[in-house]
């Protein structure tokens, strides 16, 4: 495997958040305060190019690596890009104090999901625990419908944990060491550099954007981290999976996926738009209680690494 993925990742991340910080301020290109964000001083849109650069950048000298993989590859870098593109748009209006409608970020998101599943990355079906283990293989309307509102609802539940300096990129990295884990143990080399590639640039980003953040990913940032992650796991740990399995890739991403369930819920429940932001995360929650934003962090951290040590622990007990 191509280690070197994971430097290469940082190192493009890391070099150009100083560069599109400036060109963000030059341009006004900021997220402005209001009373749900936790800044109070505009603060540079463009991370999530640095992000997206260095998951390219990283993977793309590694192509060699999984060249047998390169339809499941073109799948996941169009996706990232239609999404990359529409973030872009999304924060440009942000940063104009307008709000961006839901309807076209939603109908690209599906686009960007039916790539993956297009191009063969789709949830293939599962091992039987009843009786005599055999593999049920879904039908592909199934397999395909399957694949699209994992991929969508993952891109949304991390859009909802970016809230605080540090938080969406920490978890990020998290999550994606614990699929590189995963993929090492199927032996699936493609999602393991995919996810160092991913890992390593999250945390080149997070050098800059911790508490206090001289930059943010903003959605064009998000939304890519969210579709990679979901991308990676349904490729790897989801194509092929006993009933137990399934598990896997849900606890790597537990922190997004158990938030952002309960903060729907409670929307839902009390009548309000379920897409609208609010302060009810769990990071809302622990600064509510006193924590400063790097303990609040911390704690994330911690909860985070709990999941994905439990995720480790089901993916080896399905060897």
């Amino acid at each position: 495997m191509q280690w070197y993925a994971g430097l290469i990742a940082f190192l493009i991340s890391w070099a150009l958040i100083p560069l599109l910080r400036r060109v963000a301020l030059k341009w006004g290109f900021v997220d402005l305060p209001n009373q749900r964000k936790i800044h109070h001083e505009p603060l540079p849109l463009l991370g999530g190019v640095a992000i997206f650069a260095g998951f390219v950048g990283a993977t793309l000298t590694s192509y060699h690596s999984f060249s047998s993989a390169h339809k499941m590859y073109l799948g996941l870098l169009i996706g990232a890009a239609l999404l990359f593109g529409i973030g872009l748009v999304d924060d440009f209006a942000k940063s104009r104090g307008r709000d961006f409608p839901a309807m076209p970020r939603f109908i690209i998101q599906i686009v960007a999901a039916s790539c993956v599943a297009g191009f063969g990355g789709t949830v293939k079906g599962f091992t039987s625990p009843f009786g005599h283990s055999h593999f049920v293989v879904l039908p592909p309307p199934i397999s395909i419908l399957v694949t699209i509102v994992w991929i969508v609802g993952v891109v949304n539940v991390f859009n909802f944990l970016d809230g605080l300096d540090g938080l969406a990129a920490g978890i990020a990295a998290i999550s994606a060491v614990t699929l590189l884990f995963i993929a090492l143990v199927k032996g699936d080399i493609p999602s393991a550099i995919w996810a160092i590639s991913l890992a390593g640039s999250a945390l080149g980003f997070l050098k800059h954007n911790f508490y206090p953040a001289r930059i943010i990913m903003g959605d064009a940032g998000s939304t890519v981290i969210g579709f990679l992650l979901a991308s990676i796991a349904v490729i790897g740990a989801f194509k092929s999976a006993t009933v137990i399995s399934i598990f896997v890739p849900i606890l790597a991403l537990g922190v997004p996926i158990f938030d952002a369930v309960r903060v729907v819920l409670r929307r839902a429940l009390s009548g309000k738009p379920v897409y609208k932001p609010d302060k009810t995360h769990v990071h809302h929650r622990l600064l509510d209680a006193g924590l400063s934003q790097v303990q609040t962090v911390a704690v994330m951290y911690l909860i985070s690494v709990c999941f994905s040590l439990a995720s480790m622990i089901v993916a080896l007990s399905q060897r």
